[in-house]
């Protein structure tokens, strides 16, 4: 039968297996998990066809279905590229993971300043239909960081 002293050390030594197995651990956000990018396609669709955006108050709404095939498209295309530009040098994926959310913007944007003009007619637009697309781009940018990062948790 074992003693206290043998029964203590298998403790102590299971106890320092799972301290070390938790200090190897490093959170990685790159690339982003199924279910993330799903989250960033439901909130480009919401976006795109949601008339309480700030994007579809300006250049109007997009049918759900158009939306939801163009939130694919953008997602893919934008996840396509920042992988293609990861070079393995950023350690947790933060970097990547900003190219990812500032081209799945930028592509949002163009997305709705296309169809906004192949839908009006060919008058030039009033100054206040301008987006400053750096503003967009950041702004759409931090959101999709942060919609990421909750749906991640």
């Amino acid at each position: 039968m074992e003693g206290p002293d043998s029964t203590a050390a298998t403790k102590s030594h299971q106890v320092g297996d799972t301290s070390a197995k938790l200090n190897n651990l490093t959170h990685r956000i790159w690339p982003p998990t199924q279910r993330t990018r799903d989250a960033a396609i439901n909130r480009l669709i919401e976006t795109l066809s949601s008339s309480k955006s700030l994007l579809s108050k300006r250049y109007g709404t997009i049918p759900k279905e158009e939306a939801s095939a163009a939130a694919v498209s953008i997602e893919q295309e934008a996840f396509s590229l920042a992988r293609a530009s990861f070079s393995g040098e950023d350690d947790n994926g933060m970097e990547i993971l900003q190219v990812y959310s500032k081209e799945m913007s930028k592509r949002m944007l163009d997305t709705v300043k296309a169809r906004a003009a192949s839908t009006t007619s060919t008058a030039a637009p009033s100054d206040s239909a301008q987006v400053d697309s750096n503003n967009a781009v950041s702004a759409g940018g931090e959101e999709f960081i942060s919609s990421s990062t909750k749906a991640e948790a």
